[in-house]
């Protein structure tokens, strides 16, 4: 089996690499054509994408696939409309190919610039969300990309049914079927063969669990755009608006526990801590959120929602869960601190009302995105203005943060000369 699926898998490479290259260039207006078909397939045959879901949810459950997962695999009505409104809110951006950011000129009249192209072929690996096929798909396609798509074996044949309408609306529009692939078989070792071809394949994107990432990172052969999770945290500063702390402390952790941008560790700066937390875990607990304090913030907790100390490894740990990690830390310094040692590059917040330490801390704190009163839940290509996210990258090359059309698009330099001649 090894070595048919081998030569399936550098079949399916070889015509990806094919593909990309008519996608490079292709027409804005045959890549927008595309999106607007796609949109009107997932409205019009969301019946079959969510019955083929649905057997993969009763499988899951079935297997004991834990809470958080099988939420990231359900799809209902409402995630197939926001699935084709994100192809047309991509379909309305600007095609970023062959776009000339900047453009000087040198003192022999050379004129260079710089323009965007496409990164070739975009191989994603991901976990349990269906919407990531249809996401890595319009994303990669718009920027001029081929891509190949490896979904969890848990969302098989839900992958399988949008997949069908991706194919079905490149055939409509007269781009190559091979422009967008599934990888057909569950078999992991179809993904070990495909991260050996690096040269077919530009650029690996994995987006799952710490494990996956880090094995895709090992196994490589091409560059891997990756983060490896999502330790988020809030501080809370001195003078800060507590009744917005709340909410927002609330909406970080609450709205959806399971997913990278949820807030997993709230730092509080030791004048608010009285005021404050016995306040935030009445909220919290109320939704069932479990804490693990540090001693300052134990006992302001305790007495409201369910606690128990803290230990070394919950600070710096991705929960996933209705647990919250709480620090009780001297001033802002200390929160930095903490963060530099313990964050993951991901999201961070502070909330305040003064405008130095805002902006000081927009600068020190080292993550894809940071924020000033506002939830974490914000790092989101989509709430950010992308129209859509293939991920969000927590490494510095090439990209930082959630990765739109634009960031799925290099640059080469280009030089408009008249005659000149180097001395």
């Amino acid at each position: 089996m090894t070595k048919e699926l081998q030569a399936l898998m550098g079949k399916m490479a070889e015509e990806s690499a094919r593909a990309a290259k008519e996608l490079a260039k292709a027409d804005g207006w045959r890549k927008n054509e595309f999106l607007r078909e796609l949109a009107r397939l997932l409205r019009d045959r969301a019946g079959h994408v969510l019955k083929a879901n649905q057997r993969d949810v009763d499988a899951a459950l079935a297997s004991g696939l834990d809470a958080a997962r099988v939420d990231r695999l359900r799809m209902t009505e409402a995630t197939m409309e926001s699935m084709a409104q994100a192809c047309l809110e991509v379909m309305a951006q600007s095609d970023p190919v062959g776009e000339i950011e900047t453009m000087w000129q040198r003192p022999n009249g050379l004129r260079i610039g710089r323009m965007r192209v496409p990164l070739g072929v975009v191989m994603m690996i991901y976990e349990s969300r269906p919407n990531v096929t249809i996401e890595a798909a319009i994303l990669t396609l718009k920027a001029g990309n081929a891509a190949i798509l490896r979904g969890g074996s848990e969302a098989f044949h839900s992958n399988q049914a949008l997949a069908e309408l991706l194919s079905g609306a490149l055939k409509a529009v007269g781009l190559p079927e091979a422009a967008i692939q599934l990888v057909p078989v569950m078999d992991r070792e179809a993904v070990t063969h495909l991260l050996k071809m690096d040269n077919f394949i530009d650029v690996a994107i994995p987006r799952g669990g710490e494990s996956l990432i880090r094995a895709v990172a090992e196994q490589a052969t091409m560059p891997v755009l990756k983060h490896y999770k999502g330790v988020c945290h809030i501080y809370v500063d001195q003078g800060a608006d507590l009744d917005k702390a709340v909410e927002i402390v609330f909406n970080s952790k609450v709205q959806r526990c399971g997913v990278c941008n949820a807030l997993e560790c709230l730092l509080v700066h030791e004048a608010e801590a009285a005021a404050f937390l016995p306040r935030m875990a009445e909220r919290l607990g109320a939704a069932e959120v479990r804490f693990r304090a540090c001693p300052a913030s134990l006992p302001l907790i305790a007495g409201q929602a369910e606690a128990e100390p803290a230990e070394e490894g919950d600070w710096g740990r991705e929960f996933l869960a209705l647990v919250l990690a709480v620090r009780v830390v001297k001033d802002m310094d200390q929160a930095l601190e903490h963060i530099a040692r313990y964050g993951s590059n991901h999201t961070e917040a502070i909330l305040t009302r003064d405008h130095d330490r805002a902006m000081r801390f927009l600068r020190e704190a080292d993550a894809s995105l940071v924020l000033v009163n506002a939830s974490t839940r914000f790092n989101d290509g989509g709430q950010l203005g992308l129209g859509a996210e293939i991920g969000i990258s927590t490494s510095k090359l090439h990209a930082y943060g959630p990765m739109g059309v634009r960031e799925l698009t290099g640059v080469k330099f280009v030089g408009l000369g008249q005659g000149q001649i180097r001395e």
